[in-house]
């Protein structure tokens, strides 16, 4: 059984081992489905998907040492292939082999500091995953949320009459229009567009979105900030008593 040690140790390393697998498997699910892996599939055994660190995919049957050198994917995916629609199967394939994926990156991963980790997992998260390739999915950019050190979009906000109301939505809602979203958000106080590179809070009260700069919110004093209530909403409240 191999080491820890003799395997990638850096995240560069790591990355470049998780870019060649992840290649293996978009060839298997896309070029590579009709003429090998639906065939290969079809026996009656319980099968699993590898994708290589050679860019390489194989199907066959898992590791007979316990534990396994590296951690198994999903353990008879075959059986489900006759009883679904291709596409769904596929969709199936693609998730069980992007959370493989992603236990092979952090097995590696396991000296990695908590830094590393976070510019490893950054690094993967660039890339789309094999469910979006599978599946068509073009990724969703981020608007201004938790990432860039503001609170959460997805906690439930109020509203001026006083109705919870929640900014989250489901991904598949997010698809296609996320962007156009971008495009409409401005600061409440200088009219600037969105930018992500910026650092923004929004409003709990009044719900607009500002840079941090304008409102002199910096991320880490957002970060104790449980609602947030914008300068033009507090001066209100100050005219009203």
């Amino acid at each position: 059984m191999a080491s820890i040690s003799s395997s990638p140790r850096t995240v560069e390393e790591i990355f470049k081992d998780y870019t060649a697998r992840r290649a293996g498997l978009v060839r298997a699910l896309t070029f590579d489905s009709k003429c090998g892996l639906h065939l290969i599939m079809s026996e009656k055994e319980n099968l699993c998907l590898y994708g290589h660190s050679n860019e390489l995919w194989e199907v066959t049957l898992p590791a007979e040492e316990v534990p396994p050198e590296l951690p198994e994917p999903a353990l008879g995916i075959n059986f489900a292939r006759d009883g679904m629609q291709r596409k769904d199967w596929l969709s199936l394939v693609a998730v069980h082999s992007d959370c493989w994926l992603l236990s092979v990156s952090f097995y590696f991963g396991a000296r990695l500091n908590r830094n590393e980790r976070k510019r490893l997992f950054s690094m993967i998260n660039d890339l789309p995953s094999l469910f979006e390739v599978v599946t068509g999915r073009k990724p969703v950019k981020d608007k201004p949320s938790v990432d860039s050190g503001s609170k959460a979009r997805n906690n439930a906000k109020r509203s001026l009459d006083g109705q919870a109301k929640n900014n989250s939505k489901l991904m598949d809602e997010n698809y296609g229009d996320e962007e156009d979203e971008h495009g409409e958000t401005i600061c409440g106080t200088c009219g600037g567009t969105y930018n992500s590179d910026e650092f923004w809070i929004g409003c709990d009260i009044c719900e607009r979105w500002y840079h941090g700069k304008c409102v002199k919110i910096t991320p880490a004093k957002a970060e104790s900030i449980k609602h947030y209530k914008c300068p033009s909403c507090c001066t209100k409240k100050g005219r009203q008593q």
